[in-house]
C-alpha cells in the first residue's frame, strides 16, 4: 500500500474552478467500476487518467485528481476492482490484496480505455496522460503500450517488473509515448539495478523519457505527512506539469 487513508497529495493545483463528480463507467467487457472526475471551467487542452495504488480509488486520489484538474488538466481516477469486489463503500482496512491479485493486465486496459474515451467526449483529439502511484505506477507505463494514443505515462515509484508477466520494462519496445518515471532512492521494494534496467530499455528503444531518483527518499514519499521530502515531492509534481505541458 502506498498511502494511508488520510494521506494527502503534499502539493496544491491552482486556480482554476473545478466541479466534481462521482462515476460509474463500463468496460468492453461489460465490467463496472467506480470512478471519479474532475473537471474545470475553462478549456483544458490536456486530460489525465490517475491510476491509484493497491488499495483502490480512494480519497487521495480523487485529492490528486481535483489538484491536476486545478493545474489546468481535467482528470478521471479509477477503480481497479469492479470486476472482483463491486462498487459498494470501502472501509479502510479492507483486504484489498486478493483483488489485487484478481487483476488482469488486460482488464485494467480496458477501464483504461473508458476513461480514456471519457476525457475525450467533447474533443477525440485531446493529449491523454496517465499518472500512477505504485502498483499504478507500473500500470501507467504499461498503457503507454495498450493502444490508448497516450500522449505521455507518468510513474511514481512503480515497479518495471513486478513478475516474469508483468514486466512493463519488456513492453519498452511497444510504447507510443513518452515515460517519466519518478523513484524513491532508499525504496527497498524497488532497487537501483531494476531502475537501471528500465531506464537502459527506454534510452535502447529511443523512447523520449525522464527517469529521476530521489536520493533518500522512500516509497510513497509523495504525500503531505512526510515533510522532509516536501522539496522532493514539490519537484516531482512541477515534473509532472512540465512533462503533461511539453507532451501537450
Amino acid at each position: 500500500m502506498c498511502f494511508d487513508h488520510d494521506s494527502e497529495p503534499p502539493v496544491g493545483g491552482g486556480d482554476r474552478a473545478v466541479t466534481t463528480r462521482d462515476l460509474t463507467l463500463t468496460a468492453a467487457d461489460g465490467n463496472e467500476f467506480l470512478a471519479f472526475e474532475a473537471v474545470g471551467d475553462a478549456p483544458s487542452t490536456a486530460g489525465v487518467v490517475v491510476l491509484p495504488d493497491v488499495r483502490g480509488l480512494y480519497q487521495f486520489y480523487k485529492d490528486l485528481a481535483v489538484r491536476l484538474a486545478q493545474a489546468g488538466h481535467d482528470s478521471v481516477a479509477i477503480d481497479y476492482f469492479g470486476r472482483t469486489a463491486g462498487m459498494g463503500e470501502r472501509p479502510n482496512d479492507w483486504d484489498y490484496m486478493p483483488h489485487v491479485a484478481a487483476t488482469t493486465l488486460d482488464g485494467i486496459r480496458d477501464d483504461v480505455a473508458v476513461a480514456v474515451a471519457r476525457l475525450r467526449l467533447d474533443n477525440p483529439e485531446r493529449r491523454v496522460f496517465t499518472v500512477g502511484f505504485c502498483f499504478g505506477g507500473s500500470n501507467s507505463w504499461h498503457q503507454a503500450a495498450n493502444g490508448h494514443g497516450l500522449a505521455g505515462a507518468v510513474g511514481f515509484y512503480g515497479k518495471p517488473r513486478r513478475s516474469d508477466t508483468d514486466a512493463a520494462v519488456d513492453r519498452v519496445a511497444e510504447m507510443t509515448c513518452p515515460i517519466l518515471a519518478l523513484m524513491g532512492g532508499a525504496d527497498q521494494g524497488i532497487p537501483q539495478d531494476a531502475i537501471d534496467e528500465f531506464e537502459e530499455a527506454l534510452g535502447a528503444a529511443d523512447m523520449p523519457h525522464q527517469v529521476v531518483v530521489y536520493p533518500g527518499a522512500p516509497h510513497s514519499f509523495f504525500d503531505r505527512k512526510y515533510e522532509e521530502f516536501a522539496a522532493d515531492s514539490a519537484d516531482a509534481w512541477k515534473r509532472v506539469l512540465g512533462f503533461i505541458t511539453a507532451n501537450s
